[in-house]
Parts: C-alpha cells; structure tokens; sequence
C-alpha cells in the first residue's frame, strides 16, 4: 500500500529559500544543489507535472537522502519533506526505480513477526552477553537472553506495586530482539520513579523498517499497533526509540500520543544516581534526528541528565544527523561514514576519562560505536543509552515518598 499523499499540491509550499541547505547533511557533503531538500523537491515536482521524465539522476539523488527530517524544522514554509519523501521512495521501489538489497526485505519481513525475529536473533542475543561482537554496530551489552520484557514489567509490577501514573511501553523489533538489556533498564526506571507499566504482548514492529527502505507492510503494521496501544487506558505510550516513537505516533494520532520516555520522565521528581562529580567522566549527549527533527521535542530534558549524576554537555552539533538514517548506513555506508566522521571528530581531544556519548535512540548508538569500531575515532569512548545511565540496578526500592500513605 502507498503512503498516504500530503493534502493539496505538496511541492506548492516550497519557497525555494534555501534554508534547508546548511541543515542537509548529504549537501554539506557534495555541495550539490540536486542533493538537497530543495533540490529533491524541485525534481520531484517536475516529474509529477510531466516536464521531467523519470530518470536515472532523481533516483540516484533520492536514494542519496538520509530522511533525517532536519531540513522540515529549518523549513519556514512548512514543507512536508518527510512526509513525501516516504511517498516517493515507495513509489520508486514499487515501480522498481530502486533496489532493495535481498538481506533487507528478508529483515523486512522478519520484524513483522516479532515472535520468527526474537528466535532468529537468539543467538546474536547469547553472543553479545558472552562479551563477543562480530559486527560494526553491535555495541558493548548483556541483554537478557530468554525473558521477555513484558515478563520482566509483569514481574517488578507485582513486586514493587507502583501507585503512580501508567505508561505503555513500545519494545520495538531490534531493541527487544538484540539490545533487550535497555527495555529492561527502562522498565527499571520507570517502576522506580512509582510510574506503573504495562507492555501490550500483540504489539509488533512500529513499520520503521519498511517507511527507511521503502517497501510494502506498513500500514498492516500500523493497525497491529492500533489494536495493541489504541484503546488501552493509560496516561501516555512511551519509547526508548527516538525512531520508533516517531513511526508509532504516526499510527496513533491523534487519538493517543506517544512519548519519548527521556521527556515523560522530565515531568517527574526523578530519583537521582549518586556519582562521585571528581571522577574525572564526563557525558556529551547527542540527540537523534527523529526526536529533535521528527517528533518536533526540544531536546532530552536537563532535569533527566542531571539525574544521571554525570557532568553532562550537548555534543557538538548535538542537532545533527549522525548517519545513521534507520538502514541508511546499510544502503549507504560511504556517505553514513563520511556523515560520522565530521559528527565524532571531537571525541578525539573531548575531557572526561571514561569519555560517555549519550543518545537515545539503539540505531544511533550502533552509528557511534561503530566509528571506534572502523577507526574514526582511535580514543577508547563509550556509548550508553540515556535511560542506562539512570538505572538504579536489579535491587531498587521505590522511594518511601513515593509509596501511598
């Protein structure tokens, strides 16, 4: 099924402005106009109008983009950019403009059965709990290997008793399947902070995997989560995803809006990891794309970090899309590692020992471990998910503040 088109003529609102050049990372790399939003945009539209037929440079310049979503918050317009670019890269791999490597489609079709994919990376999952990581991108981890983490909500629920407001947790395909160690350290922080939890097990992929290469199944994905989140009673459905929650809440809304964790924990008293503030670590967090630029947030709230205990900066260019792009590193790894290599230079000369990168999406921190991985950065450095670094550990108790009286 096509995505659904942008209302009225969508290329309409484009002013031709420019604004978009300086926040496109494949612009800044090339310095060519046909490798920008505008760009894009310009030739799209000729194209639909019939002024332009298809051609081998618009689909070179459309697979060339990221969908990193930086050029729609530097858009005075409003363009939808996203929103078209989903509808046009599904038309070109539906007409077959665009190619889709075989091991993608057979990763596109594991991830819409959660159950197939969880037993299919069962072995990776005991891998990387062994200490062993055979890839680029599998960062440092012990994911739980057998227990899932609606079993693990299910079973703090009933040992803590929390009181306080209920979420929804999304798990997502890769982060339940791989990294599960993080939705466990979420599940962890939220019951600790007295908020209740609850993990719909008929939940499936959010249809990010299928919306980043282009490829039929989103919309039945969508509906499986419609089913799953949508009537459930709850005071918000969250992620640890930056990517996923943005995917999710484009099924969702407007009946129910989707959190990112980092931000719902922001309007709570947070209880605080004590660190030790002269052990000479030091935080630099990154902000994924799809949070800033895709779920319009402003940021992971400074009340969070500072709960961390860490002294905290934003990286530079905090704002900036790492390379990552959901699969866009898989499809094109030169320009994902050119994207990175100007992205993670600091970490070189960066202060602190350990040297943390914080984010809050998995698939940008498989993006940043890789450039130790390949030897864009030769320092030693860590990558830690946010909600890690604010886990209180197997052997927490709710504050008694926070138990009802």
């Amino acid at each position: 099924m096509t995505p659904e088109a942008p209302t009225g003529d969508p290329f309409s609102n484009c002013t031709h402005c420019g604004f978009c050049l300086a926040a496109c990372p494949t612009y800044r790399l090339t310095g060519d106009e046909n490798n920008s939003p505008r760009g894009r945009l310009r030739l799209w539209s000729e194209e639909a109008s019939g002024r332009l037929a298809e051609n081998a440079w618009t689909d070179f310049y459309t697979a060339e983009c990221v969908g990193c979503l930086a050029c729609e918050t530097a858009c005075p317009a409003a363009v939808p950019y996203g929103a078209i670019f989903e509808r046009v890269r599904h038309e070109h791999v539906a007409n077959r403009r665009a190619r889709v490597e075989p091991s993608l489609r057979l990763a596109a079709a594991a991830v819409a059965k959660p159950a197939l994919f969880d037993l299919a990376l069962l072995p990776a999952r005991l891998l990387r709990r062994a200490g062993f990581r055979a890839h680029r991108f599998l960062f440092p981890g012990r994911p739980p290997v057998l227990k899932s983490t609606a079993a693990y909500a299910d079973e703090l629920m009933r040992r803590h008793r929390p009181n306080g407001p209920s979420v929804a947790l999304l798990t997502g395909c890769l982060m339940e399947a791989l990294f599960r160690e993080i939705n466990f350290a979420t599940v962890r922080v939220l019951i600790e902070n007295n908020v209740r939890v609850v993990v719909p097990e008929s939940q499936g992929c959010c249809g990010a995997f299928q919306e980043h290469t282009g490829m039929d199944g989103v919309e039945a994905l969508r509906d499986r989560n419609r089913h799953a989140f949508g009537l459930l009673e709850v005071d918000a459905v969250v992620s640890n995803s930056s990517g996923c929650g943005h995917a999710l809440g484009k099924a969702l809304q407007p009946g129910q809006k989707v959190r990112d964790v980092l931000g719902f924990l922001g309007e709570l008293d947070l209880a605080p990891r004590r660190r030790a503030h002269d052990d000479g670590s030091r935080l630099y967090v990154d902000l994924p794309c799809h949070l800033v630029h895709g779920q319009k947030a402003a940021g992971i709230p400074a009340t969070v970090l500072d709960a961390t205990g860490y002294r905290w900066e934003l990286a530079p260019n905090a704002r900036d899309c790492c390379g990552s792009g959901g699969v866009y590193n898989l499809q094109k790894p030169d320009n994902a590692r050119a994207i990175l290599a100007g992205k993670s230079a600091f970490l070189e000369q960066a202060e602190g020992s350990p040297v943390i990168l914080g984010t809050s999406n998995h698939v940008c921190m498989m993006q940043w471990h890789s450039a130790g991985v390949t030897g864009l950065v030769k320092r030693p450095y860590q990558v830690r998910h946010i909600i890690q670094l604010l886990d209180p550990g197997e052997d927490f108790r709710i504050p008694e503040t926070k138990l009802p009286s």
